[in-house]
């Protein structure tokens, strides 16, 4: 008989092999353009958010801002994302998306999204309003708790 404590250890093992698998479909279509998550993500959060500051981007994206100096300085690169300095505040550095950048998001985010849907199609649209509400109850809590 499930005990709460292998209740939660049984969701903890689906939860992360669910996002281990859903990931690495996500993953293998960005690969294909030449760019991972992390670089993905930020161009992604640009090019819906506008520009960030970019010691705030590692927080939305889950990354160290160390790193995020590096995602920036890759994607900079690419001319896909360039730095632009506070008029307020000379200290505070921008990241925001180019014209490059924009066209590229809007060219190969579409197929990224059907990569995902494609992805957790095993799931009721019901299903997945559900599994997104709990998920983010899940997050929040855990998110609260952590000390």
């Amino acid at each position: 008989m499930p005990t709460p404590k292998t209740e939660s250890l049984d969701l903890f093992i689906a939860l992360s092999r669910a996002s281990q698998w859903v990931n690495a479909h996500a993953d293998r279509d960005i690969r294909t353009h030449g760019l991972n998550r992390t670089e993905f993500g930020v161009l992604e959060l640009l090019y819906h958010k506008g520009a960030q500051p970019i010691q705030q981007i590692g927080g939305k994206v889950l990354m160290s801002s160390g790193n995020i100096t590096y995602v920036v300085d890759k994607l900079e690169k690419k001319q896909f994302v360039q730095r632009k300095a506070s008029t307020e505040d000379r200290r505070l550095i921008y990241a925001e998306i180019t014209k490059q950048g924009e066209q590229f998001i809007e060219q190969v985010f579409p197929q990224h999204m059907d990569v995902i849907e494609k992805a957790v199609e095993a799931l009721t649209s019901e299903e997945k309003q559900l599994a997104s509400e709990l998920l983010k109850k899940l997050g929040k809590h855990a998110q609260q708790t952590f000390k």
